[in-house]
């Protein structure tokens, strides 16, 4: 082969690879859901998306605003011409044409409200070109408690539709009851954190403020010191916002706690703090950490449980807190070389069965732990008569919906 044809069959093979090439760039695009997969699969793909979209909303109740914010999604599930969305008093939003009949929804559905019942009806509509003529109203149920009613309307009588409103009406109560449970789970935090509050012993509020007046002539920069650490402990605590909190103002909190304690015992208490500033940021629950500090020093050092101490009379008692990175979690360790407990007693707290100061503040800090974190994030404890106290608690450094306020 001679070498002109050589370079002709090059230019050639050069002009067809650029041509592939540029039609390959005009052709090929990025695969879609709808390019994957049979009808009915694309069908099925469509239907769990629309649905997935219409449940955050109704995750907050059935309310105005979360009626106007799914009724789009679940019109567009049924396939119908018109949706509205009702409580027990009034028409919550109306999705689609004739909304003329908007005035007129209360009276159909008043006996499904009363009975639980669904219900079908003509609309009984005077106007020729609307395309209403058909509706059927299906009852949201939560705890057999009827909330309001879904109703879907057509252009005539469908029993199809029927079937496809009681299974979308069916699929929106499970929303509003997880709305109720998620309702009901802040109630019982909030019950928790007043038990909690309510543990701060009103002998220690007593007294601080003791403490504070024995300084105040004799070393009034001292006792104004401690009034500003009072004050600022007290207004953590009673706090009124927020389920969460950060291991910094945990632990700030737990120091000004710790410089009232120290203002009464002076020398009897030693404390240690080891804090990592990395882990500083963590988010956790609120008065999670200072229950646990307030537990040693009742019984450690304010000596409300005589039993055998490990300790030399006159020692002081030693509260070591530390604070670590461990990777993707923070590790706190809470440890004193107080009174102890006994390990059978201890089981029997955090299986609930008993009822002192000391069983609900362990026993609340590790349920709520287990609660927000997983079983796996409960209080570790080790203890025995007259040896002290070790409480270990790992916190993720970030899980979903745990935030800092």
């Amino acid at each position: 082969m001679t070498g002109a044809a050589i370079a002709v069959l090059t230019v050639l093979g050069a002009l067809l690879l650029g041509t592939g090439f540029l039609l390959g760039r005009r052709t090929a695009r990025p695969v879609r859901p709808s390019d994957v997969g049979t009808p009915v699969e694309h069908a099925t793909f469509e239907t769990l998306h629309t649905a997935s979209l219409a449940a955050p909303p109704l995750r907050a109740g059935l309310t105005e605003e979360s009626a106007r914010r799914s009724a789009r999604r679940l019109r567009s599930l049924l396939g119908t011409d018109a949706l509205c969305l009702t409580d027990r008093e009034r028409v919550l939003v109306w999705d689609g044409a004739g909304h003329h009949h908007g005035k007129d929804v209360m009276g159909h559905i008043e006996e499904l409200l009363e009975s639980g019942r669904g219900t079908a009806f003509d609309s009984g509509c005077a106007d020729l070109d609307c395309p209403l003529r058909w509706a059927v109203a299906v009852p949201l149920t939560v705890e057999n408690r009827v909330l309001g009613a879904l109703v879907a309307y057509a252009p005539r009588e469908s029993a199809v539709l029927a079937r496809a409103a009681g299974e979308v009406a069916r699929w929106v109560c499970v929303q509003l009851e997880l709305a109720e449970l998620d309702r009901s789970r802040t109630q019982l935090i909030e019950a928790e954190i007043k038990a909690l509050r309510a543990q701060i012993s009103p002998h220690f509020i007593f007294n601080s403020l003791a403490a504070i007046a024995s300084f105040v002539r004799t070393d009034p920069e001292q006792a104004r010191e401690l009034l500003l650490e009072f004050a600022d402990f007290t207004r953590y605590s009673f706090r009124r916002h927020g389920e969460f909190t950060t291991l910094a103002d945990e632990l700030h909190s737990i120091d000004q706690y710790l410089a009232l304690v120290r203002a009464r015992f002076g020398k009897r208490l030693s404390v240690t703090l080891q804090v990592a500033p990395e882990v500083l940021p963590v988010a956790l629950p609120f008065l999670c950490l200072q229950p646990l500090v307030e537990n040693a020093v009742k019984h450690g050092l304010e000596g409300a449980v005589t039993v055998p101490r490990t300790r030399a009379e006159g020692a002081p008692f030693r509260i070591t807190i530390s604070a670590l990175d461990a990777g993707s979690e923070a590790e706190v360790v809470i440890e004193d070389n107080g009174s102890g407990m006994d390990p059978d007693r201890l089981r029997r707290i955090l299986r609930g069965e008993a009822t002192t100061s000391t069983g609900i503040g362990l026993l609340n800090v590790d349920e709520r732990l287990r609660q927000v974190y997983g079983d796996g994030y409960g209080l570790v404890i080790e203890t025995g008569l007259g040896a002290g106290m070790k409480i270990t608690l790992r916190l993720p450094k970030y899980r979903a919906g745990v935030h800092g306020s």
